[in-house]
């Protein structure tokens, strides 16, 4: 039998026992949230198609808006994923900047990787940039890049994510560490991108790249990569009449189009011809020294494009993310990036064999898989700490273009299938883009 002294003593130890319950279930709530956030993300992207239980538990359905963004250089077309059912009116918003791919903002691995992240309750961006689209990684991207997050922070009022795939996460960098944008970007999450061009560009014929310990690296490069390096400068390799249909013959190619590029070919000159032979057989050693002739010929154009030596103003968090086997980028490109970014910005940095190059892996070991999911649960985290962003210190000059409302299109789907189309309008005035849904819904048959 207790006394009342005793009794009292047990009671209090029970309260305080409860609010350490309650005490740790508050502290949790939020890392539990955000990892099951970020294992319903990887699910979707591995499986767009068929994502599972998991994947549908509390996704948010999705408008996909067609549209355009105002640049000093004129519009550019981008695509805006809204979460519907968001109760949240400052629900997140991050820009997802496309790699080196010809079909840009419609590439389907991008789409669903914009799509899983929409799902979550994130209004994401994405802008199409022309140059990467075209196998160009020029100083252009950068400034588009960096208006882009303007126009996307100056329409949710708030600062905003960026999250740049490849070589889009290198100019990512530069763009955050521009001062016209930094003020408009919360973190950037750079997923396989490179530090120093001309390093890559080296690795791409050679199979080899030094990392910042001096240990070289020996990884097999993927073969488009000497495709890019010729594409971008055919005039290097071929003759000035040749020239233009070299450059329609390796854009076909690096389309996969390999039947139109050989007849494309065809037109070339013999010695022309020969050379292309090499490259639809990728015999990279027979145009080394032309390849390296044309690497230091371009040598001062790579530079302003690689984070290398371009972050020392870089204060927005970062964080990184590499594949263990990229053979297009390869991960020591992480361990540089690591040395240049200033250490209060860097907060993160995963080089994990759970996934390639921008893709997901095929069998990860479940410690692979967590690290990951810790990973993307931290960029989850970031987008939850909304912060007021500043006015845009000067406006556009609008041409007749931008002055007007242009009719556009979206598209909502629902559990992954498509459901109703909207016609939607953008409205433009000189400093910030309006998007607005102003008729009725159809239903599609």
């Amino acid at each position: 039998m207790f006394t009342p002294p005793q009794r009292q003593r047990r009671r209090t130890i029970r309260i305080f026992v409860v609010l350490l319950g309650v005490l740790a279930v508050l502290l949790l709530a939020r890392p539990c949230r955000t990892h099951l956030q970020a294992a319903q993300i990887l699910s979707r992207v591995q499986a767009p198609q068929h994502p599972g239980a998991l994947a549908t538990l509390a996704a948010h359905p999705i408008e996909e808006v067609l549209t355009e963004l105002p640049t000093p250089s004129g519009p550019i077309r981008a695509r805006l994923y809204l979460p519907k059912n968001n109760h949240h009116l400052n629900a997140p918003g991050m820009l997802l900047v496309q790699g080196v791919h010809h079909l840009g903002i419609e590439e389907p691995r991008l789409m669903a990787f914009a799509r899983a992240i929409s799902s979550s309750g994130i209004r994401v961006l994405t802008p199409e940039l022309l140059s990467l689209a075209d196998y160009h990684v020029d100083r252009s991207s950068v400034d588009l890049i960096g208006y882009s997050a303007r126009a996307l922070s100056a329409q949710l009022g708030q600062k905003v994510g960026v999250l740049g795939l490849s070589f889009a996460g290198g100019l990512s960098l530069l763009a955050a560490a521009d001062p016209k944008f930094a003020p408009y970007i919360s973190f950037v999450v750079s997923v396989g991108a490179h530090d120093e061009l001309e390093r890559v560009s080296q690795f791409l014929i050679s199979n080899t790249i030094q990392q910042p310990d001096g240990i070289t690296l020996h990884l097999a490069a993927h073969e488009y990569g000497v495709l890019i390096l010729v594409y971008s400068h055919p005039e290097d390799f071929f003759p000035p009449a040749d020239v233009p249909a070299a450059r329609e013959t390796l854009r076909l190619l690096l389309w996969e189009k390999v039947d139109e590029s050989r007849k494309q070919a065809a037109l070339l000159s013999p010695a022309s011809r020969q050379k292309m032979e090499l490259l639809y057989n990728h015999q990279v050693e027979p145009l080394a020294e032309e390849l390296r002739q044309s690497i230091a010929r371009h040598r001062a154009e790579m530079a302003p494009v690689s984070p290398r030596g371009n972050l020392a103003a870089l204060q927005v968090p970062v964080l990184l993310l590499h594949g263990a086997a990229d053979n297009v980028i390869p991960p020591s490109e992480l361990l540089w990036l690591q040395r240049d970014i200033p250490p209060k910005a860097l907060k993160a940095a995963l080089i994990s064999p759970a996934i390639s190059h921008v893709a997901l892996g095929a069998d990860p070991s479940l410690t692979d898989q967590w690290k990951l999911l810790h990973f993307m649960a931290q960029i989850l985290e970031r987008t939850e700490h909304t912060q007021p962003a500043p006015a845009i210190p000067e406006p556009f000059t609008p041409n007749q273009s931008q002055g007007r409302i242009r009719p556009i299109f979206s598209v909502f789907r629902h559990n992954h299938v498509d459901t109703e189309v909207l016609s939607v309008g953008l409205v433009r005035d000189c400093s910030r883009t309006t998007f607005i849904a102003q008729s009725r819904s159809v239903n599609k048959p």
